[in-house]
């Protein structure tokens, strides 16, 4: 995951100040010299760099005297609110709905950027989040393969494409799209646009065409996480041709460091309104500038989980399996269900990173967590619905058919079966602890 080392590094920092009685010129020298290497190291640019250090330095000698706080406890607050503002504190990330159009949102970048992805995880959201009606647009008629790879993303999300094949003008596919989202009432019209593997005079004048003939509300420009610090020249020269509105960085689940997401805000003022985490289509974040900096220092995002619960998880349905876990009727339904339910919440790396204290998993262990998750629901699906409600039917024949259903092998289903029974008496014990009005013991570690 993205910040992963700056993460690890600040950290340490902190870790290390910690076992100080208090700040002293010469520890404050030493973890000044430390954050601008952890910087340095996430690819940070180095103008970013000076300015964030020396800014902090100015902090830090000016709350020496806070006798409230820990060392460590101070370290913690003075680099959270550099990090806020670096990322753009008091910066908008939400977008401008029309009243009385279709709002235009035109995502722009190179090729490869991760564009027509984050065209269908973006309507997806706003349909989601914002209760908007969707249409999205397919402008790009050079990339082999564009059309048809946004065509089965809004089949997969059920939301409406406009295309017209390739042998056409991108200008009038835009105006088309338009005006389609004008006659079916639509919120929202999202036009996905060419990139190229550099940017050139042909691709600007065309989105300069596009742009001038919508009037789009939006202009979102993807940026990779992965693409470095190559990637200011690339923002500043989309910028320059471009009313830009804001960023939508993708790919931050990978093994970018991050460095793009500290530097572009500082070096563009463009706003980083939507930050793509992961693979899934749910896995797209309204860029917070104050929640992004608790994560890279380990701090965990528990609004944006509670976000995701209320904006994924069914109330009704999760308020029925609690009182049927509180009455001791959980059965593998009630297994299948919550898997289902947890599923939408997005991948398991980027849920974990939003919970404070939680262990790290390796990209293998999260991997084969996920793996072992799909592979659970595909053996607890194949059975029958009488074997879901009633697990002590199934003996050895009945295993050998869930397997063969499932693709899998009998010790397979055994394994589900014995984690089913596992959280089964997990959930025994916890509905007698909450029956008593008591917490389970070593509940919080």
């Amino acid at each position: 995951m993205a910040f992963e080392l700056l993460t690890e590094r600040l950290q340490s920092i902190v870790k290390n100040i910690s076992g100080k009685g208090k700040l002293t010129d010469a520890n404050i020298k030493d973890m000044l010299n430390e954050v601008r290497l952890a910087l340095i190291e996430a690819d940070v640019n180095i103008s970013v760099v000076n300015k964030f250090v020396n800014d902090l330095r100015l902090r830090v000698l000016g709350a020496k005297v806070n006798i409230s706080l820990t060392p460590d406890q101070m370290v913690v607050k003075l680099v959270h609110q550099e990090l806020v503002k670096l990322l753009g504190e008091g910066q908008t990330s939400e977008i401008r709905f029309e009243i009385n159009r279709p709002t235009v949102i035109m995502l722009v970048g190179l090729q490869g950027s991760g564009k027509t992805t984050a065209i269908a995880k973006l309507a997806a959201l706003l349909r989601k989040k914002y209760k908007k009606s969707c249409l999205m647009g397919a402008l790009d008629i050079y990339r082999p393969g564009a059309i048809d790879q946004l065509s089965q993303l809004a089949k997969s999300i059920d939301i409406p494409l406009h295309e017209e094949g390739v042998d056409v003008d991108p200008v009038e596919v835009a105006a088309n799209a338009y005006k389609k989202a004008v006659e079916e009432k639509k919120d929202v019209v999202l036009l996905d646009t060419a990139g190229r593997l550099h940017i050139d005079d042909k691709l600007m004048q065309e989105l300069v065409n596009i742009s001038n003939k919508v009037k789009p509300t939006e202009i979102l420009l993807v940026v990779d996480a992965m693409s470095g610090q190559d990637a200011i020249n690339v923002i500043n020269s989309f910028n320059k041709t471009l009313p830009l509105t804001g960023i939508i960085v993708s790919k931050l689940d990978g093994d970018a460091r991050g460095g793009v997401a500290l530097s572009a805000r500082y070096l563009t003022k463009l706003p980083i309104k939507f930050a793509s985490v992961g693979e899934k289509i749910n896995d797209i974040e309204i860029f917070y500038p104050d929640r992004m900096a608790r994560r890279i220092l380990g701090m965990g995002d528990i609004l944006d989980l509670v976000e995701r619960v209320q904006d994924n998880i069914d109330e009704k349905r999760a308020r029925k399996s609690i009182n049927r876990m509180l009455d001791g009727k959980f059965d593998l339904e009630d297994m299948l269900d919550q898997m289902e339910q947890i599923n939408k919440l997005g991948s398991l790396g980027s849920i974990m990173k939003l919970i404070p204290g939680v262990p790290k998993l390796s990209k293998e262990q999260q991997e084969h967590a996920e793996k072992r998750m799909k592979l659970t629901r595909i053996i607890i699906s194949s059975m029958t619905k009488e074997e879901r409600k009633h697990p002590e039917l199934i003996k050895a024949s009945r295993k050998q058919r869930i397997a063969k259903g499932s693709g899998t092998h009998v010790s397979d289903v055994n394994k589900v079966l014995r984690q089913f029974e596992q959280q089964k008496e997990m959930m025994k014990k916890m509905s007698g602890f909450m029956k008593g009005g008591k917490l389970p013991p070593n509940m919080f570690g």
